[in-house]
């Protein structure tokens, strides 16, 4: 029988994690910036400033910085930039999205924000209908920024709501009330954005499903056009660790049921399941636009170059960025490092992937994703069957985990694809197909920055 307190082991977003990397030594961008070739490529911004770091945040992000710490990193970033295109200038490579992520993205003023959106537009060459997003939080979400997004083009905004419950919000430490919130997502919604996304989190201790129901249909009286749901998870590092040693739970099957019934809601409500996480809704906006349709593009390939400090490139075989962090302490080490680097050519930290680590990535990308994984890609690019490669798929088909659709996927390709039941498990799945080489390396990264935590906690008491 599944223990309910081990549903939850990881969220699976990527492969491998950046616990994984190790410094690199002789990598240059100039080496892998073949991958870069031609159209169709990510570009990623990472913006790493906050109001205040949540309770359970174990993101690269940092605070207490002021408007010229801020202008000073876009400036550093302006540098990455240039650098980056001298390389790129020999390849054409063109962008097909451009998303911008955080920390919290509109902490910057609009004057900022529009440094911003110039330099990107004026160096960058983007598809003709490339795909622009962004983040953002109740509390910076103003009309005059917003405004500044509008007319930047940006086609998808993405909101960190968590809950409508006031005492769950202070819990999580976040810092803005329910009213904010509601006075924040309906001044987004009134900009017409062709996609708003709204953040929710559940197994919040104390939630129940009815509180987590409640923030939900408030949410949907909006008609957002995605909705993400978010198992609680607090790690190492996070603020949350203490209430969790002082006694704090979370109770895996309350999560589990919260997950069962938020899902089957967002579903019956017009929401389409793309994952554990995300919920799509299908037909129109609630401006009458047409909804996006679902993106089928490889994303075990998919190249992408990040800009700034916290945020990863991958590049084929090569998966970069700056050293992992989670404490203010660290990510602000970390972003001190990058203002000071003076050749972003030079490739410090990441990891190189085998053949075989690279069919690990495929599959984990696509399985925990619908439709799935494709049989005959898959079969063209590695020369064999996912279940030959991991048997412990085909346990999986036998326990109704995952299916085997033959000519039933969108286009008449086979899929194998996790099931409604399998679709719950995926944090439960997904870490069972780590190597024993990235799990190893994950959990010396774990054992050090437990140890130096704790080092850290006892010279701060």
């Amino acid at each position: 029988m599944m223990n309910f307190n081990t549903s939850y082991v990881q969220y699976m977003y990527s492969y491998p994690h950046k616990t994984a990397y190790r410094a690199l030594f002789g990598v240059h961008l100039q080496d892998y910036a073949r991958y870069l070739k031609g159209r169709g490529h990510s570009l990623y911004l990472h913006i790493p400033f906050c109001e205040t770091k949540c309770g359970y945040c174990n993101l690269f992000s940092v605070t207490g910085q002021g408007e010229g710490e801020i202008s000073r990193y876009l400036e550093q970033v302006k540098r990455q930039l240039c650098q980056y295109q001298e390389i790129l200038a020999h390849y054409g490579t063109g962008f097909s999205d451009f998303a911008v992520g955080g920390g919290t993205p509109l902490l910057l003023s609009e004057k900022q924000l529009d440094t911003m959106f110039s330099m990107i537009s004026g160096q960058v060459s983007f598809d003709q209908k490339a795909a622009f997003l962004i983040e953002t939080a109740p509390n910076q979400t103003t009309e005059g920024k917003l405004r500044r997004l509008k007319e930047a083009g940006v086609t998808r905004v993405s909101m960190g709501i968590q809950s409508f419950s006031k005492e769950e919000l202070a819990l999580l430490g976040r810092r803005h009330s329910p009213e904010t919130a509601r006075t924040a997502l309906k001044r987004l919604m009134a900009f017409d954005f062709p996609v708003v996304n709204v953040d929710f989190i559940y197994g919040i201790p104390g939630q129940t499903v009815a509180s987590l129901m409640a923030s939900l249909q408030e949410a949907l009286t909006y008609e957002p056009g995605e909705i993400f749901l978010y198992p609680l998870y607090v790690k190492h590092g996070a603020r949350m660790e203490k209430m969790l040693e002082k006694g704090m739970a979370l109770d895996g099957r309350q999560t589990l049921c919260q997950y069962r019934e938020a899902s089957a809601y967002l579903r019956a409500e017009g929401y389409r399941q793309d994952s554990m996480r995300r919920f799509v809704r299908v037909g129109k906006s609630a401006s009458g636009e047409a909804l996006p349709e679902r993106d089928l593009q490889d994303c075990g390939f998919h190249t992408s170059l990040s800009l700034g400090c916290g945020g990863r490139s991958y590049l084929g075989e090569l998966h970069f960025c700056t050293p992992y962090a989670i404490t203010p302490q660290s990510c602000l080490d970390q972003l001190r490092i990058f203002e000071a680097t003076g050749d972003f050519s030079v490739i410090r930290h990441g990891i190189l992937l085998s053949e075989e680590e690279l069919c690990r990535r495929y599959v984990i990308r696509h399985l925990l994703i619908r439709p799935g994984i494709p049989l005959g890609a898959y079969g063209e690019r590695f020369r064999s069957k996912p279940q030959e490669d991991f048997p412990i798929i085909q346990e999986w088909i036998s326990r109704g985990y995952v299916v085997h659709s033959i000519g039933k996927g969108e286009g008449g390709e086979d899929y194998l694809y996790l099931s409604d039941e399998g679709m719950a498990l995926s944090d439960y799945l997904g870490p069972q197909l780590i190597s024993p080489w990235i799990r190893e390396r994950m959990e010396e990264w774990e054992r050090l920055h437990e140890k130096d935590t704790r080092k850290q906690q006892n010279k701060n008491r």
